[in-house]
């Protein structure tokens, strides 16, 4: 059985936007980004700062209202991001630039540092903002996966995204 892609959530003029590897299979069979028991997207968004409260996945959608986006470099949906094929990296970044150069989203979020290194073909990078963005104009920020297969403490994990509201203040200062 082939499981159905989730929808975007994009729009422009959006302050930030997550980029997942791509869908899990439950995030597939629920229709909403980061609905694997077993990912920590929402408490760490919680805990960084970045939302007021922790979201379900079935609230997806009502951070659009927030400024906040979602989207991933590969549509297929897939068990682990290791089933991803090389074409589809491809095909995927080519689509991510497109999509990031239209909506121009003040801040692009990487969720994985592979996520960036195939969007950026950049081999080496760290955490945080990336010195040269891809897409003009949109800050290009690299944080950990929220998988619970990596191995950082969350601590750790949190102080990173925690970043992002300052960036956004920032930016929101500058206007």
């Amino acid at each position: 059985m082939e499981l159905e892609p989730i929808p975007d959530h994009i729009k422009k003029g959006l302050r930030l936007l997550f980029i997942g590897f791509n869908p899990s299979v439950r995030s597939a069979e629920t229709g909403h980004h980061y609905a694997n028991r077993n990912n920590r997207f929402w408490n760490i968004l919680h805990q960084a700062g970045i939302t007021e409260r922790k979201y379900e996945p079935s609230e997806d959608q009502e951070l659009l209202d927030r400024g906040i986006g979602l989207t991933n470099i590969v549509a297929r949906p897939t068990k682990a991001a290791a089933d991803i094929t090389k074409e589809e990296y491809i095909e995927g970044a080519q689509l991510l630039r497109d999509k990031l150069a239209y909506f121009r989203p003040q801040v692009a979020c990487f969720v994985g540092k592979g996520v960036y290194q195939q969007y950026s073909k950049v081999k080496q990078t760290g955490w945080g903002i990336q010195q040269a963005s891809v897409t003009k104009d949109v800050i290009e920020f690299v944080a950990p996966s929220s998988s619970g297969l990596v191995r950082m403490p969350m601590k750790e994990i949190v102080s990173i995204y925690a970043d992002i509201p300052n960036i956004l203040r920032e930016l929101e200062e500058t206007k």
